[in-house]
């Protein structure tokens, strides 16, 4: 499938799909979009100085290097798991420059995230922690009740329609500790409704630049 770096709307670059005509982050911005989505609705909804933290989708590993940032800026200890079935390659990493946008620190931990092996846990600091999955979620054997929250940043609907599904939902809740949080940036009547169906609770709230809702859902 053929792969292109875009500029998106705040500056910041993400992977386009053209057979999908997907993107990896949001056309409008990509920055904007994981720090609006993943970081305040996701880690910034607790009031606790420890998180653990399930990426679906790890993707081009801006959600991950955001939560190292938010993890320094709050001292909070966030220990990191990442799933990704298909790797972004370095040379599309360096395409996409993110370098620009994180401090020199940041740039260091990044290029260490993705360099890490696959499946191995590696301290980063006494703050974070960090293990990326090479696997698809349908194969992956998690452990129920450990997670604060999940990014959850699959392709849309449109095109990943079964990492969608209640059976997969299921799954999400069951991995989540009691009050933990699911955030997304769909918005889709359908999805809501199988999130409800499998037991979260679910709030609507305003989405990121160039997208009026998104969704989070939280275990009671």
């Amino acid at each position: 499938m053929e792969k292109k770096v875009i500029l998106t709307g705040d500056g910041s670059k993400t992977i386009y799909l053209t057979e999908w005509n997907e993107s990896y982050h949001s056309k409008h911005g990509a920055l904007n979009e994981a720090q609006h989505v993943f970081i305040n609705h996701g880690l910034a909804h607790f009031e606790k100085n420890e998180l653990v933290v399930f990426e679906l989708g790890f993707g081009t590993g801006l959600n991950a290097i955001l939560a190292y940032r938010f993890a320094v800026k709050n001292n909070v200890r966030i220990n990191y798991v990442g799933i990704e079935a298909y790797p972004v390659s370095i040379e599309m990493l360096n395409v996409l420059n993110y370098s620009n946008l994180l401090t020199v620190n940041e740039n260091v931990i990044f290029t260490k995230m993705h360099e890490a092996e696959w499946e191995r846990e590696v301290i980063f600091s006494e703050l974070f922690t960090f293990r990326k999955v090479r696997q698809k979620i349908e194969d992956f054997r998690e452990e129920k009740g450990v997670f604060d929250v999940i990014f959850f940043d699959a392709f849309g609907p449109r095109t990943q329609a079964h990492l969608w599904k209640p059976d997969i939902l299921k799954k999400m809740i069951e991995m989540l500790r009691k009050n933990g949080v699911l955030t997304t940036y769909c918005a889709q009547g359908q999805f809501r409704r199988d999130l409800k169906s499998v037991g979260f609770t679910v709030v609507k709230l305003p989405g990121p630049p160039g997208k009026r809702e998104m969704t989070k859902g939280i275990k009671p």
